[in-house]
C-alpha cells in the first residue's frame, strides 16, 4: 500500500475573552465528511495553491513567523509559510463567515472579499496526522483574539462544512465531542493562557507527530 503523504493545512482558534473568560469558536463537521465527521473542531482546512497569491493587508508578526519556520524543512519557503496563515483566515471566512482584514472594494471572481490581516495571528501548535488514516494533514494551528482583530463574536455563521457553531469555554468543554488532537491543542492553549494571558508571539509551540509508532511532542 502506498503511504499517504500529509498535505499542508491550517486551523484557527478564534478566542473571545470578553466577559472575564476565554471562549473558543468550534463547529460540528458535516456527516458527509470522510475525515472526522460529526465532531466539533476549530475552523480550518487544507492549503490551496492560490493561497500563496492572496494579497494581505499586513504580514505575520516577525516572532510568529520565526517560530513557524522552525523545522519546516528546506522546501518550505517563506511564501508557503505565509500561505498557511492565509489558509487559516480563508477557512475562517468560508466556514464561519468571519473576515479578518479590510474589505475589498471590488474583489475579483472567486477572490476573498477582504485582504487578510495576519499581524495578530499567534503560531500556537503543529500536528501531523499519523499514518494509517484515510486523510493525513500537516496542520499549523493559529490563535487570534477577536478584540485585537476587530471581530464581533456574534457575527459567526454556520456553513455546510461547519454546522452548529459554538463558543466554548476553554476551561469547560464537557459534553462537546472533539477529536483527540483538538482536545490536545485546546489543552496546550489552556496552559499558555494560564502562563501568560496575552499569548506572546514568540512563545514555544508544541509539535505533535508519530515516529516508529510512538506519538511524540516536541517544542518548536
Amino acid at each position: 500500500m502506498t503511504a499517504i503523504r500529509p498535505v499542508d493545512a491550517a486551523s484557527i482558534l478564534l478566542l473571545d475573552r470578553s466577559g472575564g473568560r476565554t471562549r473558543v469558536l468550534v463547529g460540528r463537521r458535516s456527516s458527509k465528511h470522510v475525515f472526522m465527521p460529526d465532531v466539533y473542531v476549530f475552523p480550518g482546512g487544507r492549503r490551496d495553491a492560490g493561497d500563496r497569491l492572496v494579497p494581505v493587508a499586513a504580514p505575520l508578526n516577525p516572532l510568529a513567523s520565526e517560530r513557524l519556520a522552525i523545522r519546516a524543512g528546506t522546501r518550505c519557503s517563506k511564501a508557503r509559510l505565509r500561505a498557511l496563515a492565509v489558509t487559516a483566515l480563508r477557512e475562517l471566512h468560508e466556514e464561519a463567515g468571519i473576515g479578518v482584514g479590510p474589505a475589498h472594494a471590488s474583489p475579483a471572481n472567486g477572490a476573498l472579499p477582504f485582504r487578510p490581516d495576519l499581524s495578530n495571528l499567534r503560531f500556537l501548535a503543529r500536528a501531523i496526522t499519523p499514518a494509517g488514516m484515510v486523510r493525513r494533514f500537516d496542520t499549523r494551528f493559529f490563535a487570534l483574539f477577536t478584540d485585537e482583530a476587530g471581530v464581533d463574536p456574534a457575527g459567526a455563521r454556520a456553513s455546510h462544512e461547519l454546522e452548529d457553531l459554538r463558543w466554548v469555554d476553554i476551561f469547560d468543554h464537557k459534553g462537546v465531542d472533539m477529536p483527540d488532537i483538538t482536545v490536545l491543542i485546546l489543552e496546550e492553549l489552556k496552559k499558555s493562557i494560564q502562563e501568560d494571558k496575552s499569548l506572546p508571539f514568540g512563545r514555544a509551540a508544541p509539535f505533535y507527530y508519530a515516529r516508529r509508532g510512538q506519538f511524540r511532542r516536541d517544542l518548536l
